[in-house]
This record gives C-alpha cells, sequence and structure tokens, in this order.
C-alpha cells in the first residue's frame, strides 16, 4: 500500500483522518488534497523528548496550510517545547510520555498547560521578526550622546 492509500481508503468511508507524519511538506500536501483537515507532525521522534527539531518545516507547514490544523504528535519533553511549537503557529499539542513518565505527572500537565496558554497568546500577539543584527528599541536620532 502506498504512503497516502490507507488515508484515502478511509476519507472515503467518510472518516476524519488525523494522519501521524514527519514535517514532510510533499506528503502533507498529498493529505490536504485527499480531503485531511487535519495534519499531526512529529516534532521529532516518538518518546525521544528532543523537542521540535525542525522548526523551519513547521513554520511552512503552518505558513502553506492556514485552514488545516496542525496538532504536534510526538517527541514533546519540556512545557518549553510545547509553546515553541504554538509560538509557530501550531493549533495544538498532543501529549503522552512527557506527562504520564513525569515524576509529578499532575503538576507537568499544569506546567504544559501553562505554556501552552503562553505560547498561543505569543502567537496570536504577534512575536517580532528575527533579525541577524541588532536593532535598537530606543531612538537615538536627536539625542546627545554624553
Amino acid at each position: 500500500m502506498g504512503r497516502t492509500q490507507a488515508a484515502e481508503q478511509l476519507i472515503k468511508q467518510d472518516f476524519c483522518i488525523f494522519p501521524y507524519m514527519t514535517e514532510d511538506l510533499v506528503i502533507a500536501k498529498e493529505l490536504v488534497n485527499l480531503g485531511c483537515k487535519v495534519l499531526m507532525p512529529w516534532a521529532s521522534p516518538i518518546g525521544s523528548g528532543k523537542g521540535i527539531m525542525n522548526p523551519f518545516h513547521l513554520k511552512i507547514l503552518r505558513e502553506r496550510f492556514p485552514e488545516i490544523k496542525i496538532i504536534i504528535d510526538a517527541g514533546l519533553g519540556a512545557p518549553s517545547h510545547a509553546a515553541f511549537a504554538l509560538e509557530l503557529g501550531m493549533d495544538a499539542v498532543l501529549l503522552n510520555t512527557a506527562i504520564s513518565d513525569a515524576h509529578d505527572p499532575i503538576e507537568m500537565a499544569k506546567a504544559f498547560s501553562l505554556s501552552i496558554q503562553a505560547g498561543r497568546k505569543a502567537y496570536c500577539s504577534g512575536l517580532i521578526p528575527q533579525n541577524d543584527f541588532a536593532i535598537s528599541s530606543s531612538p537615538i536620532i536627536g539625542i546627545p550622546f554624553y
């Protein structure tokens, strides 16, 4: 069976598919063209806890598919990883190991909840663009230097 045949068959049977995938743009486009309304790319290999290994590709997925829900599934290990996913514009994260294997799963779930809220607020508020050089945030024209 081809890489998207299972999704195609299930969509024909009126299933709503949430495909678990890498952050591959070509596969994403194939799945969306088949009718998937949700994509679930990994941040990094499942259970690794490494966080987002390829933010560039995830950001491109968000830009290319603005109407598709994107849920990060796999590889998150710290609340900061979830915040970063939401800052990139992802719609949600799916968690298990990061919480279930924590020393205190209840407190870790609370930490993830707060980080997800913060990441979403940051994305919706409009993060400043990153630059390769310093940009003064204070006006310097007309201010004497002493």
